[in-house]
């Protein structure tokens, strides 16, 4: 037979198995049109049971700003008596990852039970020292999806999660990275702004849950008993649940939420999120938003401010279609604004690891809690003002007269928006 029969086979079969992994991967995404007139506030049986989850009373609620949130994780590590779950995505060799590492060594060589999963295209640059001294201390260190062939259909899946758990009775969960951008009070292009959280009571257990998942499937380890599962009290009065699974065929879980919640807001829509690329039904759920008379406002780092400027120039590509609704976008120009975070009608929050964006929602294994709070939804809203203060709002008629070659990057980084 000739060469090019052999190059056509080739090509068909690998076309062929594209397509199957396509198929079996494939989604329904949510249609957004939400047929309720309740507020939010009642409406949290129906968010969390739609992410086949389960709102929990009894919580309290911290609020960990910019580098001041690593002060208090590793205070906790410290504290911690019997077990220290950890699991990121991005993990570089430098001064925080360094202090990160001493204080998990050390509760390890003190006989606690350390077992961590990091992902491993975003934890690549971990180092070799730290992980040798992570593993001669005794923790359990897991790469999420290693480069292999029994991963090849999952190497585009990466875990962006960013949570602990502290004796399963503590749990943070939120954006921070473990770099050292991250370090400081985001007072120039070095230092980079996000939000975690720090919670106790019921809710520990579902973020636990998460942790479990994937480890999971990296170990094939069950932990239980009072160690990781303990009894737990309530520890005050926020309504609190927890988005992370990804049902086949449905749409994931935090996709659900994001979407969901923008139908359901009746007064203020804010969001907060570095990487702000909604899909077409979502862009026409924030425009009905804004009929109904939601002032719906996104703040987000501008190309000049992000620490990747493609996934902006993706953004972009729908900022017209936005502002001719009605939507209200801000660009900040300072630095890396990493909080991924959305408040509602000023008592309801969603706070995770979450981008706004098809990777995010469609690939990534991601969390995120929804919070019924009006004091955290106040504490998110005064942050988003601090920052809107010195971004600058795009305006529609400037933003058409953009150049040709800015609106080129922006339609050609749009079409390879899920890979960004």
């Amino acid at each position: 037979m000739s060469a090019t029969f052999w190059t056509s086979l080739f090509f068909g079969i690998t076309a062929l198995l594209v397509i199957m992994l396509w198929s079996a991967r494939r989604h329904r995404s949510p249609i957004l049109n939400v047929e309720c007139d309740a507020p939010i506030e009642r409406l949290m049986p129906s968010l969390s049971g739609l992410t086949l989850g389960a709102a929990v009373p009894g919580n309290s609620v911290e609020l960990l700003e910019n580098g001041a949130f690593f002060d208090v994780l590793i205070e906790r590590i410290g504290a911690a008596r019997k077990t220290v779950h950890f699991e990121t995505f991005l993990w570089e060799e430098g001064v925080l990852g360094q202090r990160l590492a001493d204080a998990l060594s050390q509760q390890a060589r003190a006989g606690l039970k350390v077992r961590m999963v990091l992902d491993a295209t975003g934890s690549k640059k971990i180092g070799k020292a730290v992980r040798r001294q992570l593993k001669d201390a005794g923790c359990r260190l897991e790469f999420f999806h290693k480069r292999s062939f029994r991963n090849l259909g999952v190497l585009n899946d990466r875990d962006h999660r960013k949570l602990a758990v502290i004796d399963g009775r503590e749990a943070f969960v939120g954006g921070h990275c473990v770099v050292d951008h991250w370090l400081g009070n985001a007072e120039d292009g070095k230092h980079f702004a996000d939000i975690s959280l720090r919670l106790q009571g019921p809710i520990v257990h579902s973020v636990q849950a998460a942790f479990s998942e994937n480890w999971g499937a990296e170990t094939g380890e069950l932990f239980v008993g009072d160690d990781v599962f303990p009894a737990l009290e309530p520890a005050g009065d926020v309504l609190i649940h927890a988005a992370y699974v990804k049902p086949e065929r449905s749409a994931p879980a935090v996709k659900i939420l994001h979407h969901a919640a923008i139908c359901l807001a009746r007064k203020r829509l804010w969001i907060q999120n570095p990487y702000f690329i909604p899909e077409p039904e979502a862009i026409k759920a924030f425009a009905d938003a804004v009929k109904r008379g939601v002032d719906v406002r996104v703040l987000m780092p501008s190309t000049s401010g992000s620490d990747n400027p493609m996934v902006q120039h993706a953004g972009h590509r729908n900022f017209e279609t936005l502002l001719e609704s009605g939507v209200r976008l801000f660009e900040y120009s300072h630095t890396l604004l990493h909080q991924k975070v959305m408040t509602i009608d000023g008592v309801w929050s969603a706070v995770g690891s979450s981008n706004f964006d098809d990777r995010s929602f469609d690939t990534n294994d991601e969390i995120t809690l929804g919070i019924l709070d009006a004091g955290l939804a106040q504490q998110i809203d005064a942050i988003f003002e601090k920052y809107v203060a010195r971004a600058e709002e795009v305006e529609l008629q400037a933003w058409r007269q953009r150049g040709l070659w800015h609106k080129a990057k922006d339609n050609a980084f749009y079409l390879i928006n899920e890979l960004l």
